[in-house]
């Protein structure tokens, strides 16, 4: 037998083999609880999201399904958490767009937020937007960028975080405007709501969980950071204003580098 040969079928015998190996860990799998980690304080729209679709799932999957909240660095703790797991699908994660804005903008990652995650879906995509409690004195955005021009650095605003979507929309926002607001980061959107409510900040920039208090007439939402208007608000988007910025809002169902494929199906 000649050498080339040999290498031939001691390949084939290898892809077979692992063929196999692939087909018993989709059988096999998941044989154990299911941790699937959210990188956000409960109660903000990541959560609920998650939550929600966690309970349609968990009777697909046979095995318990763990919530687990662990928020801080604008998702990037929770983040790191589910990285630094192995690869065998038990330790999950939803990622939001934090960790990539920091990482292109910052650049403060112990990890890469593509090369180093195995992404298994988009889960959906948020609504970032621009709130006021009801009784601020601004109803339009175009009031608030005023009042903020006559008042450097007066103006304070709420974000999920350092780096997150909410908070470099608002910072572009500030830079195009002309404006210069303080930026006061939180864990989540729960957070950053619970602080516009108090009066801890003055405006939040921040993903759709605000909605319900808008609907209830507790926040007034200004603007929207969408490319088109929001069907169900009303509200002008920041481009349509005058601003050329548009700031999507990607969620995303994850797991550590290299899960295998069987599992991610």
């Amino acid at each position: 037998m000649n050498s080339k040969l040999k290498r031939t079928i001691i390949a084939v015998i290898f892809l077979i083999a692992f063929t196999w190996g692939l087909s018993a860990i989709a059988a096999e799998y998941p044989g154990k609880p299911v941790t699937l980690v959210i990188p956000y304080p409960a109660g903000g729209s990541t959560d609920v999201t998650t939550r929600t679709l966690g309970a349609i799932v968990q009777k697909y999957l046979g095995q318990p399904l763990i919530i687990e909240n662990k928020g801080g660095g604008g998702s990037v703790v929770g983040t790191t958490l589910v990285v630094s797991k192995s690869a065998d699908g038990y330790t999950l994660g939803t990622m939001a767009s934090g960790p990539i804005t920091i990482s292109w903008h910052m650049g403060k990652l112990s990890f890469h937020p593509i090369d180093d995650v195995t992404l298994i879906m988009r889960l959906t995509g948020y609504l970032m937007g621009i709130a006021v409690r009801a009784d601020s004195p601004w109803k339009t955005l175009p009031e608030f960028v005023d009042y903020a021009k006559k008042n450097p650095a007066k103006v304070s605003f709420g974000s999920p975080g350092v780096g997150t979507g909410g908070h470099l929309a608002m910072e572009e926002l500030a830079y195009l405007a002309g404006i210069k607001i303080l930026h006061v980061p939180y864990k989540g959107g729960a957070e950053t709501n619970t602080a516009l409510l108090g009066g801890h900040v003055d405006i939040i920039s921040d993903s759709s969980g605000w909605a319900p208090l808008v609907d209830s007439g507790k926040f007034r939402l200004l603007a929207t950071y969408t490319e088109q208007r929001s069907e169900r608000f009303k509200v002008p988007t920041v481009k349509e204003l005058g601003y050329n910025m548009v700031m999507p809002s990607p969620v995303d169902l994850f797991g550590p580098k290299n899960l295998p494929q069987p599992i991610v199906q």
